[in-house]
């Protein structure tokens, strides 16, 4: 799946400079173009891998190129009064070759919390292609300002993209660590799940063929219908050889070539299930899922047509949906079998709980309440995840 990159503000211009470094790191071949989006021009020269003329200062006027702060409606403004600078910045771009746009928002920010829905719905008034977002929410540790921004900011930009992916900070922190530590580190793990994603289906061996091919379309009419997402994925380092001679392969009674088909069809039902029940990107209750895509990558050999089929078939019971599409990515050059999930349309999600009663306190000790209502909140916290009024 081809894409155009927007990453908006600090977290997002970040996170889209990691995806250009991590497809050049893998010869991955499938971003189209990316530019960043800012309203500091500090944050801009910290990038390295985004081309400098693809680094968009914006609102540079009232804002002075200093940022806006935690200034959400701030933000808005400058993005709708820069909104045909913005989308001028595509030009040198080859859209009609990419299948989608991916705008990339930290969500509890100002820049783009405030700009990210502004430029999803600009890019969908011009362009007749869908318009996906990936957002990312606060740690608990962060303060109350950013939970309040996420909640105003992730109602606005889920109802003005086909699809919103969510990548849940305080999830991957670990135990004692700060969130200002883990940025790279988060931003590593969110782009390696959705690189193997976007990159399914791409050939990199014309000798090899995938049995179940997985394309473009099978990504969007995953992601169609609106909503929230989330993605899971677990993998499993294939056995080698030691200086003995010994492997797993030779304990099945067959070679490293040619896998024991047990031995095989277990790695992926087994990666299966630790992608389902391990950690997603936004803790959810996958049962709530209306929609998935399965995509098992590894060897040749070593993708058991049995094993890909059972974990798609319990997937199905996991979800309690029909609507489970899945395929297999053969990597002649791999050394592990893997398996990503991405759960479409899901509605249980603990986390905008979290981030709704945190919202509602920050509002009421600023004297905003009257602004972001519980009523509000609670509307929130329903359409943000049902489907019901979202962008179709």
């Amino acid at each position: 799946m081809r894409l155009v990159l927007l990453g908006i503000g600090q977290a997002g211009g970040k996170i889209v400079d990691r995806f250009l470094e991590y497809e050049r790191q893998t010869e991955q071949d499938f971003i189209e173009g990316a530019v960043a989006f800012n309203t500091a021009r500090a944050d801009l020269k910290e990038l390295s891998h985004v081309p400098e003329h693809h680094r968009q200062l914006f609102g540079e006027v009232d804002a002075k190129g200093h940022g806006v702060g935690a200034d959400t409606e701030f933000a808005a403004d400058l993005a709708e009064q820069d909104a045909q600078q913005l989308i001028r910045s595509l030009d040198d771009i080859p859209t009609s070759r990419a299948d989608a746009f991916l705008v990339v928002a930290g969500l509890g920010g100002g820049t783009g919390s405030g700009a990210a829905p502004v430029l999803a719905n600009e890019l969908d008034r011009i362009y007749e292609k869908p318009v996906y977002g990936l957002g990312v929410l606060p740690a608990s540790e962060e303060e109350d300002i950013f939970a309040y921004n996420a909640v105003r900011s992730f109602r606005t930009l889920v109802n003005h993209v086909d699809n919103l992916l969510l990548f849940d900070n305080d999830t991957w922190l670990k135990s004692g660590e700060e969130v200002t530590e883990a940025h790279d580190r988060l931003n590593g793990e969110l782009v390696r799940r959705l690189s193997v994603l976007f990159n399914a289906g791409e050939v990199t061996d014309e000798n090899v063929v995938a049995e179940s091919v997985i394309d473009s379309s099978e990504i969007i009419n995953t992601l169609r219908g609106g909503g929230v997402s989330t993605i899971g994925h677990a993998s499993s380092t294939l056995p080698t050889d030691d200086s003995s001679g010994f492997s797993l392969g030779n304990l099945f009674g067959s070679s490293d070539d040619e896998p024991d088909e047990i031995e095989a069809m277990n790695r992926i039902t087994t990666a299966a299930r630790k992608a389902t029940r391990g950690r997603l990107t936004l803790p959810c209750d996958v049962s709530s899922s209306q929609r998935a895509l399965v995509v098992t990558s590894g060897p040749p050999q070593w993708l058991s047509r049995q094993g890909i089929e059972q974990s798609r078939q319990w997937i199905e019971e996991e979800t309690e949906s029909m609507e489970i599409r899945g395929g297999d990515d053969p990597r002649s050059d791999s050394d592990r079998v893997s398996v990503t999930v991405l759960f479409a349309g899901v509605t249980d999600i603990p986390r905008i709980e979290q981030l709704r009663e945190r919202a509602l306190k920050a509002a009421e000790s600023s004297g905003d309440s009257d602004d972001l209502s519980e009523t509000e909140l609670d509307d929130f916290a329903d359409s943000s995840v049902d489907g019901s009024d979202l962008k179709r």
